[in-house]
């Protein structure tokens, strides 16, 4: 059976997903940068982001890696997306140049109705403007049978817990405070939706939870 998937979103120890102040300069908001510090070096990143060969392996790499298994489209919030709020910029393709690391349909949140975008590799970006339900049923659709990966942002993935729709939740616990920010836990009881932390592991750099949603009314 398809599942929606969050993999490696990442939040700080006070349970910030992004720091304050997200803008063209600070896509991850002021520090939002520094929860990343496992990712970044890891041969899933070097690879599929900056198209490199080097990375390093072990536990970080082998969860990074595992977040893109069976994964036939994803889901994204506008902010994760373009820093542009209101209507679109009809120039701006997203973070990741040309050819951005999907290589599958991605589906995007908004308010604001655009045409789909077909980029290289085989990363088609759809606008979804009916909501969280439609954006998924969109997605399984489209994905061929595997899984769907719900990317974030924090807003994006509170929406999608709130409404239980969320199968599993890899999430990782960077070692550092923001103090700001969007806080992924803020008013939420994860307790009361049916989740509960099945597993953890730590790295020097952080560590891995893995949550299932345990309740399915």
């Amino acid at each position: 059976m398809q599942k929606l998937r969050v993999e490696s979103f990442t939040i700080s120890v006070d349970g910030f997903g992004a720091g304050p102040l997200q803008n063209l300069e600070n896509p991850l908001g002021v520090r939002g940068g520094e929860l990343h510090q496992w990712f970044f070096p890891t041969k899933t990143f070097q690879q599929k982001v900056l198209g490199k060969s080097e990375g390093t392996s072990g536990v970080d790499n082998e969860f990074a890696e595992n977040g893109f298994k069976n994964i036939g489209a994803w889901i994204l919030g506008r902010n994760m997306f373009s820093p542009y709020r209101g209507e679109p910029n009809v120039n701006w393709k997203g973070w990741w140049g040309e050819n951005p690391p999907y290589h599958v349909p991605v589906f995007i949140l908004t308010h604001h109705k655009r045409e789909s975008i077909e980029m290289e590799g085989g990363t088609t970006f759809h606008f979804v403007t009916d909501g969280i339900n439609a954006a998924l049923e969109k997605a399984f659709d489209s994905a061929n049978g595997k899984d769907v990966r719900l990317g974030g942002g924090v807003n994006t993935i509170r929406q999608y817990l709130k409404a239980k729709l969320i199968d599993e939740l890899h999430l990782v616990v960077s070692p550092i405070i923001l103090g700001s920010g969007e806080n992924l836990y803020s008013n939420l009881d994860l307790t009361s939706l049916g989740y509960k932390c099945i597993k953890h592991i730590s790295s020097d750099k952080a560590m891995h939870l893995i949550l299932n949603k345990t309740d399915n009314t």
